[in-house]
């Protein structure tokens, strides 16, 4: 009976791991489900700066892509998972990035999208604390929703925005372009 009980904690150990990924000081789930939809990891990575890990970002699909142009325009259902790792990222600073990301992301044409972009940061409310987890992810037929902790904190519709949101991270002018490849699985 020992044995049985030993090979089952083995096996539940090895799956428990196989299923997330280490990224820095964060583990990320190698899949997600958001409307009921499967999706996996396509790649993740850190954004850093000054030698900081500022946090761990991770793009989840419907299927592997790494072509950033179609991934950025598909009308389906993804994710970028934004995993909180230093004391440095503040609740200012994230709203500052946001407004930052989305200027470079539309090329300083903000003008169509300059509500709802004030809307979505909005969502950023509360002070960020180091191991939060923020989901940034497109529901297909809802619009842009942002998670914080798993707990919905609203959205925004339109694929027009949806495509600004995924830029920051996918764009011809991403927040990291070592991050960008990395979410592509290029890394």
């Amino acid at each position: 009976m020992k044995k049985i009980t030993l090979l089952f904690f083995v096996i539940a150990t090895i799956l428990s791991t196989q299923a997330q990924t280490k990224i820095g000081d964060a583990v990320v789930p190698n899949q997600v489900t958001f409307s009921g939809e499967e999706l996996v990891m396509n790649g993740g990575g850190l954004r850093e700066k000054f030698f900081f890990d500022i946090y761990a970002g991770v793009l989840y699909l419907k299927g592997k892509n790494n072509k950033a142009a179609s991934i950025a325009s598909a009308d389906e259902t993804m994710a970028v998972k934004v995993h909180i790792l230093s004391g440095l990222m503040s609740r200012k600073k994230m709203a500052s990035a946001l407004k930052s990301g989305f200027e470079k992301s539309t090329n300083n044409n903000t003008g169509p999208l300059k509500d709802r972009i004030e809307k979505f940061i909005g969502f950023v409310s509360e002070e960020i604390e180091v191991g939060q987890v923020f989901d940034m992810v497109y529901e297909k037929g809802k619009g842009s929703v942002l998670y914080k902790n798993g707990v919905e904190k609203g959205y925004v519709e339109g694929l027009d925005f949806k495509k600004a949101l995924f830029n920051i991270w996918l764009g011809n002018n991403p927040v990291d372009k070592g991050l960008k490849q990395e979410m592509l699985g290029n890394k």
